[in-house]
Protein backbone atom coordinates (compact mmCIF):
# COMPACT_ATOMS: atom_id res chain seq x y z
CA UNK A 1 0.00 0.00 0.00
CA UNK A 2 0.98 3.59 -0.58
CA UNK A 3 3.09 5.47 1.98
CA UNK A 4 0.93 8.01 3.79
CA UNK A 5 1.73 11.27 5.55
CA UNK A 6 1.21 9.58 8.91
CA UNK A 7 3.48 7.64 11.27
CA UNK A 8 3.96 3.98 10.31
CA UNK A 9 1.88 1.52 12.31
CA UNK A 10 1.77 -2.25 12.53
CA UNK A 11 -1.39 -4.02 11.41
CA UNK A 12 -2.59 -7.61 11.29
CA UNK A 13 -3.45 -8.99 7.87
CA UNK A 14 -4.86 -12.17 6.45
CA UNK A 15 -5.76 -13.49 3.03
CA UNK A 16 -9.06 -14.82 1.76
CA UNK A 17 -8.58 -16.18 -1.71
CA UNK A 18 -7.05 -13.36 -3.72
CA UNK A 19 -8.16 -10.68 -1.23
CA UNK A 20 -6.03 -9.15 1.49
CA UNK A 21 -7.88 -8.27 4.68
CA UNK A 22 -6.75 -5.90 7.44
CA UNK A 23 -7.85 -6.17 11.05
CA UNK A 24 -9.98 -3.24 12.13
CA UNK A 25 -9.18 -3.06 15.85
CA UNK A 26 -12.26 -0.95 16.57
CA UNK A 27 -14.79 -3.19 14.82
CA UNK A 28 -12.85 -6.30 15.93
CA UNK A 29 -13.04 -7.87 12.46
CA UNK A 30 -11.04 -8.22 9.28
CA UNK A 31 -12.16 -6.01 6.40
CA UNK A 32 -11.16 -5.79 2.73
CA UNK A 33 -7.92 -3.88 2.24
CA UNK A 34 -8.79 -1.09 -0.17
CA UNK A 35 -6.88 2.17 -0.59
CA UNK A 36 -9.61 4.00 1.36
CA UNK A 37 -9.57 1.39 4.13
CA UNK A 38 -5.76 1.74 4.33
CA UNK A 39 -6.21 5.47 4.94
CA UNK A 40 -8.99 4.90 7.49
CA UNK A 41 -7.04 2.32 9.50
CA UNK A 42 -3.89 4.46 9.54
CA UNK A 43 -5.75 7.66 10.42
CA UNK A 44 -7.70 5.99 13.24
CA UNK A 45 -4.43 4.58 14.64
CA UNK A 46 -3.03 8.12 14.45
CA UNK A 47 -6.00 9.54 16.39
CA UNK A 48 -5.73 6.81 19.03
CA UNK A 49 -1.94 6.67 19.35
CA UNK A 50 -0.80 10.24 18.76
CA UNK A 51 -3.85 12.32 19.67
CA UNK A 52 -5.10 10.08 22.52
CA UNK A 53 -8.63 9.50 21.23
CA UNK A 54 -10.15 6.56 23.19
CA UNK A 55 -10.85 3.71 20.76
CA UNK A 56 -13.96 2.88 22.81
CA UNK A 57 -15.48 6.26 21.83
CA UNK A 58 -14.99 5.81 18.07
CA UNK A 59 -17.66 4.29 15.84
CA UNK A 60 -16.49 3.14 12.41
CA UNK A 61 -18.98 3.28 9.52
CA UNK A 62 -21.57 5.01 11.66
CA UNK A 63 -24.97 4.80 9.99
CA UNK A 64 -27.05 7.89 9.41
CA UNK A 65 -30.14 8.90 7.47
CA UNK A 66 -30.20 11.89 5.11
CA UNK A 67 -33.81 12.45 4.18
CA UNK A 68 -34.68 8.95 2.94
CA UNK A 69 -31.12 7.90 2.03
CA UNK A 70 -29.06 5.65 4.29
CA UNK A 71 -25.40 6.73 4.46
CA UNK A 72 -22.32 5.85 6.51
CA UNK A 73 -19.66 8.11 8.03
CA UNK A 74 -16.16 6.67 7.98
CA UNK A 75 -15.83 7.40 11.70
CA UNK A 76 -17.55 9.38 14.42
CA UNK A 77 -15.91 10.22 17.76
CA UNK A 78 -18.12 10.60 20.84
CA UNK A 79 -17.63 11.92 24.35
CA UNK A 80 -18.20 9.78 27.47
CA UNK A 81 -21.91 10.63 27.47
CA UNK A 82 -22.57 9.56 23.90
CA UNK A 83 -22.54 13.06 22.35
CA UNK A 84 -20.86 13.09 18.92
CA UNK A 85 -17.83 15.41 18.78
CA UNK A 86 -16.10 14.83 15.46
CA UNK A 87 -16.67 13.21 12.06
CA UNK A 88 -13.86 11.74 9.95
CA UNK A 89 -14.21 11.24 6.19
CA UNK A 90 -11.47 9.21 4.47
CA UNK A 91 -10.65 9.05 0.80
CA UNK A 92 -8.12 6.93 -1.06
CA UNK A 93 -4.69 8.56 -1.48
CA UNK A 94 -5.21 9.12 -5.19
CA UNK A 95 -8.50 10.97 -4.59
CA UNK A 96 -8.12 14.73 -4.30
CA UNK A 97 -9.86 16.35 -1.36
CA UNK A 98 -12.23 18.82 -3.01
CA UNK A 99 -15.21 20.98 -2.20
CA UNK A 100 -17.37 17.96 -3.08
CA UNK A 101 -15.72 16.04 -0.21
CA UNK A 102 -16.49 18.86 2.22
CA UNK A 103 -20.07 19.05 0.92
CA UNK A 104 -20.41 15.33 1.69
CA UNK A 105 -19.17 15.62 5.28
CA UNK A 106 -21.24 18.80 5.78
CA UNK A 107 -24.37 16.85 4.78
CA UNK A 108 -23.46 14.17 7.32
CA UNK A 109 -23.08 16.89 9.91
CA UNK A 110 -26.70 17.98 9.39
CA UNK A 111 -27.51 14.79 11.32
CA UNK A 112 -24.68 14.75 13.86
CA UNK A 113 -24.14 18.48 14.47
CA UNK A 114 -20.54 17.99 15.64
CA UNK A 115 -18.10 20.84 16.20
CA UNK A 116 -15.19 19.26 14.29
CA UNK A 117 -14.87 17.77 10.81
CA UNK A 118 -11.81 15.98 9.43
CA UNK A 119 -11.24 15.01 5.81
CA UNK A 120 -8.14 13.03 4.84
CA UNK A 121 -6.77 11.09 1.91
CA UNK A 122 -3.80 9.98 3.99
CA UNK A 123 -1.55 12.51 2.27
CA UNK A 124 -3.42 15.70 3.08
CA UNK A 125 -5.46 16.16 6.25
CA UNK A 126 -7.96 18.96 6.78
CA UNK A 127 -9.72 19.76 10.04
CA UNK A 128 -12.21 22.50 10.65
CA UNK A 129 -14.12 23.69 13.70
CA UNK A 130 -17.74 24.62 13.17
CA UNK A 131 -19.12 27.73 14.85
CA UNK A 132 -22.88 27.20 14.82
CA UNK A 133 -23.62 30.63 16.34
CA UNK A 134 -21.71 32.54 13.65
CA UNK A 135 -22.72 29.99 10.98
CA UNK A 136 -19.14 29.54 9.73
CA UNK A 137 -16.11 27.28 10.07
CA UNK A 138 -12.42 27.76 10.71
CA UNK A 139 -9.72 25.48 9.30
CA UNK A 140 -7.26 24.42 11.99
CA UNK A 141 -3.52 24.17 11.47
CA UNK A 142 -3.37 20.71 13.04
CA UNK A 143 -5.58 17.87 14.19
CA UNK A 144 -6.59 18.60 17.82
CA UNK A 145 -5.89 16.12 20.60
CA UNK A 146 -8.91 14.47 22.21
CA UNK A 147 -8.56 16.57 25.37
CA UNK A 148 -8.82 19.74 23.23
CA UNK A 149 -12.22 18.80 21.78
CA UNK A 150 -13.65 16.98 24.77
CA UNK A 151 -16.96 18.43 25.87
CA UNK A 152 -18.11 17.67 29.39
CA UNK A 153 -21.36 15.85 29.92
CA UNK A 154 -24.35 17.80 31.01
Amino acid sequence: MQKLDLPEYKFKYRSEGSKTLILDDIRKKYVAMTPEEWVRQNFLKYLITEKKYPASLIIVEAALKLNTLKKRCDAVVYNNCGKPLLIVECKAPEVDVTQKTFDQIARYNMTYKVNYLIVTNGIKHFCCRIDFKKMNYIFLESIPAFEEIMVNCG
